[in-house]
């Protein structure tokens, strides 16, 4: 499924964009949708925040209370509006019917800036602009507390900066792309020059994902947001081989519902074990 994350850190639970089967994945996690409270948008390509507005109005008809706080992209509050004036006459509906309170009033929406996102209650969150043209709102997201560093890269090229934004982090995020696979996919969308252009220029092949996870001496490596990721012509080896001509450290090749547990494992960083 498309790209979401939950993030458990510092006793909070925080959604790291919102792609389709957002909802469904949370509920397969037994995460009580009424609970949430933290959603971060990393840019706006539809595969991070297509369902957004379904998973915040789903909670809101299943008893959530609690403000939820989303941070995002600028033009993220404009898709708000227009996704609550598309279910205006079933909100309308449900708060006289069923007593339910404002949606609106629910949800608050902050931009991310580059720096700080929050910090509070020993969890910092921070933002660093990406390489993901021509969209400028992009963001790799950090987030550390005394013991644990995550860092996630979000969709984008290399650039320079991101080696020390992610250093030494207990796991590294990063998306990745098979390079074998670039030309299939265009075979098979029958789209050319512009989806070449676009996936060559604005991601990052597995092998040089391998080479920054090295450069970055991070405890851990997880591979997100495949691509391809639905190709049957490829599977886990491909995507070890690719990483592992740069890294020889801990290795997770991303699925629908893994799960990855952070011990306070900073003392083997600069010598991750081998998988």
């Amino acid at each position: 499924m498309p790209t979401s994350s939950l993030v458990n850190i510092a006793g909070r639970t925080i959604i790291l964009d919102c792609g389709l089967g957002v909802t469904r994945g949370l509920m397969a996690q037994e995460v009580r949708l009424e609970d949430l409270d933290t959603i971060i948008i990393t840019h706006l390509h539809s595969d991070h925040y297509l369902e957004l507005g379904p998973l915040i109005h789903t909670a809101w008809t299943g008893g959530a209370r609690q403000p939820i706080m989303v941070y995002g992209p600028s033009g993220l509050k404009s898709y708000w509006r227009a996704f609550y004036e598309s279910m205006r006459f079933d909100i309308d509906l449900r708060r006289a019917n069923e007593g339910l309170p404002e949606l609106a009033d629910l949800v608050s929406f902050e931009v991310i800036e580059p720096g700080a996102i929050f910090d509070r209650d020993g969890l910092h969150v921070s933002a660093l602009p990406n390489h993901h043209p021509p969209i400028t709102e992009s963001y790799a997201v950090c987030f550390e507390t005394d013991t644990i560093k995550l860092v996630f890269s979000g969709d984008t090229a290399p650039f320079d900066g991101f080696t020390k934004f992610a250093a030494c982090a207990d796991l590294l995020v990063h998306e990745a792309l098979l390079s074998a696979g670039i030309e299939r996919i265009i075979a098979r969308t029958g789209l050319g020059d512009k989806l070449r252009k676009h996936l060559t220029e604005n991601h990052t092949l597995a092998e040089d994902v391998g080479q920054i996870a090295s450069a970055a001496r991070v405890g851990s490596l997880a591979l997100h947001h495949l691509v391809p990721a639905d190709d049957p012509e490829f599977g886990l080896q491909d995507w070890e081989r690719e990483v592992r001509k740069n890294w020889s450290g801990l290795l997770h090749v991303g699925r629908d519902g893994m799960k990855i547990r952070l011990a306070d494992n900073r003392n083997g960083i600069n010598n991750p074990q081998k998988s």
